[in-house]
């Protein structure tokens, strides 16, 4: 009498049918006779593993089973259990690749990535440019064929075309892709001299692109078919073009505005002034009203970056640096001190009323 099956597949009586296929799949790999090439005691517990998750993974079987404990007119269940389909749903991938033993297909040509760097004002204004690809390319001598110019391929001896040859291991029979074809099913006997039978051959191409104006760090650019050529007369893959902006030296963005750190005098923040200011093609002028703060952003609306796939433009805004001077003149000097004496007893600002305020709180 074989083993219960249950414990042969380590699994309990009220497994659910994924774990029973997720506990075959796990042990059957583990004891397969590709992977333990001469162990007998391998091969019989494999055949053991398969009879036991051909009589569980059967709703009828396994009902006969859990109810008398053996198969269904007294076999081992093994023979009847449909074994072509599960062998292929679970080991197609591990002993064929994948690919079930049918000739080669086409195979669709790498995807290519090219990281191209641009300034701000590029990035704002859009741009045309060209850029020269390193890429595969279908070999013009053979027109991608791999096949010198008059000949053409042969049906693989081994396999006779089928691409895969097939070993008798006991009761199974395992497909496995022919080692002579590769699974191409045809060998190419003559192959071309330029590509030496690839089909394709390195190369590079100058291609002209556009850059939409208000594209942002990090963003690709998809083009179609301009990645490497595919194998076998597969379509070509797409290059995706990366853009990079450089940093600035006066500006960070920030989605469609623009920021710079404007460095402003005491005098300028409290009298408010006018300035000449930075802006992406040339100079703007910025108005400061009186009393601003520092670290206050002042902004020119409209200055910033166009919006991609947007209207309009973000705004240029400038944070309000205060500079304090490091020396000062006696002249200087003599302002400030006339200022501060000026300013005893008036009120304070709303920064320093509310630091008073909180000061007392926290002092009882």
């Amino acid at each position: 009498m074989p083993r219960d099956y249950y414990e042969v597949l380590g699994v309990g009586r009220a497994a659910g049918d994924a774990e029973l296929k997720r506990a075959y799949r796990q042990l059957a790999m583990q004891y397969h006779p590709d992977r333990n090439p001469g162990d007998k005691r391998a091969e019989e517990r494999f055949k053991e593993l398969s009879e036991a998750y051909a009589m569980l993974s059967d709703p009828d079987k396994r009902a006969h089973y859990d109810r008398f404990g053996t198969a269904p007119g007294g076999g081992g269940g093994f023979a009847d259990a449909g074994f072509g389909t599960l062998f292929e749903d679970i080991f197609e991938n591990f002993f064929t690749g994948g690919r079930g033993g049918r000739r080669a297909r086409a195979q669709r040509g790498d995807d290519l990535q090219y990281e191209l760097k641009v300034t701000l004002e590029e990035a704002a204004d859009g741009l045309e440019t060209k850029i020269q690809i390193p890429r595969l390319e279908a070999c013009e001598p053979c027109h991608g064929t791999g096949a010198e110019a008059g000949s053409s391929p042969v049906t693989c001896d081994v396999c006779r075309g089928r691409g895969e040859i097939r070993m008798s291991q006991g009761f199974l029979t395992v497909a496995r892709t022919c080692p002579r074809c590769q699974g191409a099913g045809e060998i190419n006997k003559s192959p071309c001299p330029a590509c030496r039978g690839e089909g394709r051959q390195r190369s590079e191409r100058l291609l002209q692109i556009k850059i939409p104006a208000g594209i942002e760090d990090g963003m690709s650019l998809r083009l179609s078919g301009e990645g490497s050529a595919g194998g076998h007369g597969g379509p070509s893959g797409d290059l995706y073009v990366l853009v990079r902006i450089r940093e600035h030296e006066l500006f960070e963005r920030r989605g469609a505005d623009l920021l710079c750190d404007l460095p402003v005098g005491f005098a300028q923040l409290a009298l408010g002034t006018e300035l000449d200011v930075p802006a992406l093609h040339g100079t703007a002028r910025l108005k400061i009203p009186a009393g601003s703060q520092p670290h206050q952003i002042v902004k020119l609306r409209g200055k910033g970056m166009p919006r991609l796939r947007e209207r309009g433009h973000g705004d240029a805004c400038y944070r309000l640096i205060l500079e304090v001077p490091a020396k000062l003149s006696a002249r200087q000097r003599e302002a400030l001190e006339s200022f501060e004496a000026a300013s005893k007893g008036q009120q304070s600002g709303p920064l320093l009323a509310s630091f008073v305020e909180r000061m007392k709180k926290l002092l009882g």
